[in-house]
């Protein structure tokens, strides 16, 4: 009996590590494939040829001096003006690329901040799933309706669909906060004092579903207000999503404020 229980403890920690490694493999692959780390990457690359180029224009220098003093021959210093101006010209280039590189970087949107994700065998960890892949979408929507190329959408409305995206998924959040809290409360807990803990988690699981359906909806909005973007009015439909995900942020927010317990 004994043995069995270990087994079965040993797998559930075994699963447990293993959905942490995929969990940070996971990471790692998406942010070498983030744009702005392959821009890091390639301007880092042409850093170190301009320093190679430059050690080389050092160098040719000091012989083309030395052969213009006397101290080496002629043929030498004609070498070392030849080669000054080909690499002259291959670090103006690198430097320009350099350049070109750090204004893309400058134009590319800073890459969001990844909040880690919740144990796999939380109650939080689907709806988290759900949202940070929300949030990706929404924040590709919002760049292309920021586009005066692309749509007519006001940019005021736009910022502002963004600012309560941003403040209605730091609510959820916190419920997502709660709802771990809550679980490793139950987990400890002595069995004949589980089921208001057992209430509490799915209480706010069913929270946390309803926060990231409304996100979804503003998603949903935002998209088809860039499909319908040459529309009459489009934005009716960003706004009236931005006022209803507001209000559920707030909402949100109070239901955490009186569900947190008090400090003793």
């Amino acid at each position: 009996m004994a043995g069995e229980i270990a087994q079965l403890v040993g797998g559930a920690v075994q699963a447990r590590l293993q959905g942490q490694v995929a969990d940070q493999v996971k990471r790692r692959i998406s942010a070498w494939n983030d744009p702005r780390a392959k821009l890091d990457r390639r301007y880092r690359r042409s850093s170190r040829v301009l320093t190679f180029w430059l050690i080389v224009l050092a160098i040719l220098a000091v012989v083309g001096t030395l052969a213009l003093v006397g101290v080496l021959a002629t043929a030498p210093g004609v070498v070392a003006a030849i080669g000054l101006a080909g690499t002259g010209v291959l670090a103006v280039r690198t430097k320009s690329k350099m350049r070109a590189i750090d204004t893309a970087r400058q134009h590319l949107a800073e890459a969001p901040v990844r909040t880690p994700l919740p144990a796999r065998s939380s109650a939080a960890r689907q709806p988290m799933e759900r949202l940070e892949e929300a949030e990706d979408t929404l924040r590709e929507l919002l760049r292309q309706l920021d586009s005066a190329a692309l749509t007519s959408i006001p940019a005021d409305s736009v910022a502002q669909a963004r600012a309560t995206g941003a403040e209605a998924a730091g609510a959820i959040r916190a419920v997502s906060h709660q709802l771990q809290a809550v679980e490793r409360a139950r987990d400890t807990a002595p069995p004949l004092d589980r089921g208001p803990l057992v209430d509490g988690v799915h209480r706010l699981r069913a929270q946390l579903d309803e926060g990231v359906d409304g996100y979804c909806g503003l998603v949903a909005a935002a998209g088809r207000t860039l499909a319908e973007s040459t529309a009459s009015n489009p934005r009716q439909l960003l706004g009236e999503a931005t006022d209803h995900l507001a209000g559920l942020a707030s909402a949100l927010r109070e239901l955490s404020r009186w569900t947190r317990p008090e400090a003793p």
